[in-house]
């Protein structure tokens, strides 16, 4: 006897079945990759600013403390009161920042005034110096200083004058203020609080460094 067996089980195919990825996964995939790149790209940003504000302040403790040196170095005896002062000529603000000198517009303050000597200006490096000349080598020296690694960074030197009634411009015991600033602009929408050793203004945007120096 030979029996017919028929299985009632179908085949069953799926030509519409998905393979592989679709374009909405991919779009998906893309919207949220692109968040994480700008969220990596501020990240950028803002490690950038902040570093070129660690050196512009770390070369700015630098200038101020080598510029404060060479006060205690060239101070000598006042004729006025008992004690040490520097010669006025150091107070003259048109020795600093090149005030004094003129150069090709376009080029940057240390191209310009620092790269070669200028004429205008005494070498007390290969020559004889007196107190004024000296005063007016140091402001040109630490001006090239302060400039070498931001073109907008101005120095000052001021004094808190404890007895205007004779003729040195900061007395003995007088406190000298070495002033490094620089601008700067909000950003982030932070408030900055003005320090008012550089910022005379209220308009003024300025960070700087302040050393006081004691003869």
């Amino acid at each position: 006897m030979q029996l017919n067996i028929r299985s009632n089980t179908k085949r069953i195919s799926y030509p519409d079945c998905q393979r592989g990825v679709g374009m909405i996964e991919v779009l998906i995939t893309l919207f949220i990759l692109s968040i994480g790149l700008l969220g990596v790209a501020s990240l950028q940003f803002v490690a950038s600013k902040s570093n070129a504000d660690a050196l512009n302040r770390t070369q700015a403790v630098l200038v101020a403390q080598q510029f404060s040196e060479r006060l205690r170095a060239n101070a000598v005896s006042s004729t006025q009161t008992d004690g040490f002062v520097v010669d006025n000529e150091y107070f003259n603000q048109g020795h600093y920042n090149f005030d004094n000198l003129s150069c090709v517009s376009g080029n940057t303050p240390y191209a310009c005034f620092c790269e070669t000597h200028p004429a205008d200006v005494p070498n007390c490096q290969t020559g004889e110096c007196d107190s004024q000349q000296f005063a007016q080598f140091d402001a040109y020296q630490m001006s090239c200083a302060a400039v070498k690694n931001n073109p907008n960074v101005e120095l000052l030197l001021t004094c808190d004058d404890k007895l205007v009634s004779d003729t040195d411009l900061c007395s003995a015991g007088s406190i000298h203020n070495v002033v490094i600033k620089w601008p700067v602009k909000n950003w982030q929408n932070n408030n900055r609080v003005a320090n008012t050793n550089c910022n005379v203004l209220t308009t003024d945007q300025f960070d700087c460094v302040v050393v006081e120096v004691a003869l």
